[in-house]
């Protein structure tokens, strides 16, 4: 038994718990009014499955985003499995709970960033508003997300008056 409380750990399941619920939602009853997702996931993560070609092009990590068109979503306790429209090709994913590096709906200005697990940051996860896009899109795309630095948010400044 340990002699400290993990609360990094623990903040990590419980925001993964989230998403998961979050998915399972949208894969019962779709997505609802403008709600849409930017998702960022480790590419090279063992468990990611992804087609080479995309691998190729990002070999460390990629944003997709969920909004428009999206097919075939599975949520499991590990991952979710979802095929989107990558320039007019179909593409399966295959994108673990573990890989995903920020998770953002900017319907409603909501995101939250994992902390990469090396030494010093093992087990942070936050709410980040700097995550959030800054731009409208209308279809799906790819992108490479620019590395940033960790800063934390105060919860307060997403609660409602």
């Amino acid at each position: 038994m340990s002699d400290t409380i993990d609360y990094g750990n623990l903040m990590h399941n419980a925001m993964r718990s989230l998403i998961r619920n979050v998915l399972l939602d949208v894969k019962d009853n779709g997505l609802p009014g403008a709600h849409h997702f930017f998702i960022t996931f480790d590419t090279s993560h063992p468990d990611a499955e992804l087609a080479d070609w995309l691998s190729d092009r990002y070999p460390d990590e990629m944003t997709v985003v969920m909004q428009h068109w999206y097919d075939g979503l599975e949520v499991t306790e590990e991952g979710f499995s979802i095929t989107l429209n990558f320039g007019d090709a179909p593409e399966p994913l295959y994108v673990p709970y573990d890989a995903i590096r920020t998770f953002v709906d900017p319907s409603v200005e909501f995101g939250l960033r994992f902390e990469q697990k090396d030494e010093e940051a093992k087990g942070k996860a936050q709410i980040d508003e700097d995550a959030l896009p800054q731009t409208d899109e209308s279809e799906l795309e790819v992108e490479e997300a620019p590395a940033k630095a960790a800063e934390i948010v105060s919860l307060d400044s997403f609660r409602k008056s």
